[in-house]
């Protein structure tokens, strides 16, 4: 049901809008606010910077950062057949998911596109979280259908923080949760020094050392203002999306909208995408027997797929947005498309993600990049030389390593 309220303003006029929701920790972090600029993510209003994209950029890989993604949806799903719905509904085998772990995975249709993407918890035997950008449970209760097993949205019960750079884990210790270093990627820990339950899970969207912590929504100002004060001398800072955009894309992660289209909300034919297709091979088992759209998977595999998303190298520094992909510089054959582009303050070198045809995705040899340059008021059209490069584009040791350095 879409809420509607109307306001008068000028003499009366009506004006429309939509309101939106604020999290638990909207409260904590407004006076920090400097640009009010606002975005959307689920219903809920969200940051896109509090000041400047730049320092919150550099404190996700210099320092400490902190991201609200309260606005993440989380299910709740729990009963005898919750590991076999799990396994049924997506492509990594959720049997090898052991207790307080957390592994990435993706959801299909029955012709094998990728609905959504999202991490599944597995909190107990038959106890699982699952995590996804946008609601999905329409889809959960249709392929539940036959299964033993209960699904609830608790979205709005879970307030949850991003917490990520090289000082994360010094401030946590700061805080005083207790053998927090000794989390290893993608596992969870629990803790309850604060007064209150607070779950931790090694995991983040930057590529970086960086953790997760899942509270009950009413604990939202406690721990933000612990985080506050443990962080204040590890440079701590708040970030909008702007910046974790830009760090998500060093790190050659996928982002709904961006690299793929939910495959229920497609329109024109070829626009949805399998996991092959998006370059995460890894993410499919087919041993594990059957699960949505897996016979489409093993004919695809068989067939080969059209196109492929690479990571790409392009010259210069003007970002390769939405830019057209050529095979050569005369720009007659068009062979892509980027999906998510950024000139990299860490890595130096102007980054891309793209959808490349066949065979073009294995060249070796120079693609070409149609880049638009806006100069004094006019356009100048760049035909700008790339090359395909494997991704993550950053990714530094300090992401796998545990414990991780103090500093």
């Amino acid at each position: 049901m879409r809420v509607i309220a109307k306001h008068a303003v000028d003499g009366g006029a009506p004006i429309w809008r939509k309101p939106m929701l604020t999290t638990p920790f909207f409260e904590c972090y407004e006076p920090l606010i400097e640009t009010r600029a606002f975005r959307q993510w689920a219903g809920y209003n969200t940051l896109t910077t509090f000041s400047s994209v730049e320092h919150e950029y550099f404190a996700i890989r210099n320092t400490a950062s902190i991201f609200d993604m309260s606005p993440m949806i989380k299910y709740q799903i729990n009963g005898p057949d919750a590991e076999a719905f799990l396994n049924r509904l997506v492509t990594r085998d959720v049997r090898k998911l052991k207790t307080n772990r957390v592994t990435y995975t993706m959801w299909c249709d029955d012709d094998g596109h990728v609905i959504d993407d999202g991490t599944i918890f597995r909190l107990g035997k038959s106890k699982f979280r699952l995590c996804t950008a946008e609601r999905q449970l329409d889809w959960f209760l249709y392929a539940a259908i036959g299964f033993d097993v209960k699904i609830e949205e608790i979205t709005q019960d879970i307030a949850a923080l991003a917490l990520q750079g090289p000082t994360t884990c010094a401030v946590l210790k700061k805080m005083g949760l207790v053998g927090v270093e000794n989390l290893k990627p993608f596992e969870i820990g629990n803790y309850k020094e604060l007064g209150f339950d607070i779950m931790v899970s090694r995991t983040g969207f930057t590529g970086d050392l960086g953790y997760e912590l899942w509270i009950a929504s009413a604990n939202a100002r406690a721990l933000w203002d612990a985080l506050m004060v443990a962080g204040e001398a590890r440079g701590i800072r708040p970030i909008g999306y702007a910046a974790l955009e830009m760090a998500r894309i060093e790190a050659g992660l996928l982002l709904p909208d961006s690299e793929f289209v939910n495959a229920e909300f497609t329109l024109r034919v070829n626009r949805a995408h399998t996991p092959f297709e998006l370059g995460m091979d890894w993410l499919v088992d087919m041993d594990k027997g059957h699960f949505n759209g897996r016979r489409a998977l093993l004919r695809q595999r068989q067939e080969g797929i059209k196109h492929c998303l690479v990571g790409l190298e392009v010259d210069g520094k003007k970002p390769a947005i939405d830019a057209l992909i050529y095979d050569s510089k005369d720009g007659k054959n068009r062979v892509g498309a980027v999906t998510s582009a950024m000139w990299s303050p860490t890595c130096k070198r102007n980054l891309a993600m793209a959808m490349i045809d066949a065979p073009h995705f294995n060249r070796k040899d120079e693609l070409w990049a149609e880049i638009y340059i806006k100069r004094e008021l006019v356009w100048q059209r760049r035909m700008v030389p790339c090359r395909i490069v494997e991704r993550p584009f950053y990714s530094p040791e300090r992401r796998k390593l545990t414990p991780p350095n103090d500093r």
